[in-house]
């Protein structure tokens, strides 16, 4: 196939190596001039394309001639009306599909999208602008807008929080005190394991679904990061005493059952 992978930034790098060992034809985007030999150098036809949020005038045209699209451009934190920008982002990429060869979409999205009720939450528990942040009711709408397009078909990822290798949420956590929600179950997912479910995907004939892509394990916040911190000889967070046990944990069982996926890292502490 080929398949044009749009922002090969922390996640859509490494999935772009993967695909092309596996035989594809890789187109990849970033926004900076600089990382276009970076791509080229890996074998992968580099495109500056940017979304600002109206996609830039001089973008190779080239880059929409594909079978499919992985969509990775998640909306800026801390922007101001981050709703009407990331979904004027994913609108100027709809009306470019809707020009193009592209029959196919696969969207990352997060599990942000889902308010924090108390209980397991699945792919049909979202309430729209009842997202914990507003990045996530962005994403929500940006699903629902590329979902009733017909002129291509659309499968959404719901990742959880991401992890592996150079990147880990106990990073920015090292060292604080008096940290809340201790008893919060974390909802994590690896950078193998996010690959891995994108591969089972385009190598599946399903298509028009949503999945929460986390993995199985669900240690507390209070009990998790600490040990991570001590793993990583980082100075472990401190929680503060948490009697709350009403906290959300993400269901990856329609993943499990439906792409018969099987997680490399199903438990977060073996990181």
């Amino acid at each position: 196939m080929i398949i044009s992978i749009l922002g090969c930034g922390w996640l859509g790098l490494p999935l772009a190596e993967h695909l092309r060992d596996s035989g594809h034809s890789i187109k990849g985007s970033t926004t900076s001039r600089e990382k276009l030999a970076l791509l080229k150098g890996k074998n992968i036809q580099p495109y500056l394309i940017r979304l600002d949020p109206d996609l830039n005038a001089d973008a190779d045209p080239g880059f929409w001639d594909a079978d499919l699209l992985v969509l990775n451009i998640p909306p800026g934190r801390g922007r101001e009306n981050v709703e009407a920008f990331h979904l004027r982002q994913i609108q100027s990429v709809v009306n470019r599909l809707q020009e193009s060869s592209i029959g196919e979409v696969i969207f990352v999205s997060s599990t942000s999208v889902y308010p924090e009720k108390p209980d397991i939450v699945g792919e049909e528990d979202t309430k729209p602008g009842e997202a914990v942040r507003d990045t996530g009711n962005a994403l929500l709408k940006a699903e629902q807008l590329l979902m009733n397009h017909s002129s291509f078909e659309t499968t959404v990822i719901r990742f959880g929080g991401l992890y592996g290798y150079d990147r880990h949420p106990v990073n920015h956590l090292a060292g604080r005190t008096n940290l809340s929600r201790g008893n919060a179950p974390v909802n994590l997912i690896h950078q193998d394991d996010c690959i891995g479910i994108i591969r089972a995907l385009i190598d599946s004939d399903i298509r028009n679904q949503i999945f929460n892509g986390v993995s199985d394990g669900h240690p507390p916040k209070k009990m998790y990061y600490p040990a991570i911190a001590e793993a990583k000889d980082l100075s472990p967070p401190e929680y503060a005493r948490d009697e709350g046990k009403d906290y959300k944990v993400v269901s990856n069982l329609k993943l499990k059952h439906m792409l018969d996926y099987e997680f490399k890292y199903p438990n977060p502490m073996d990181f």
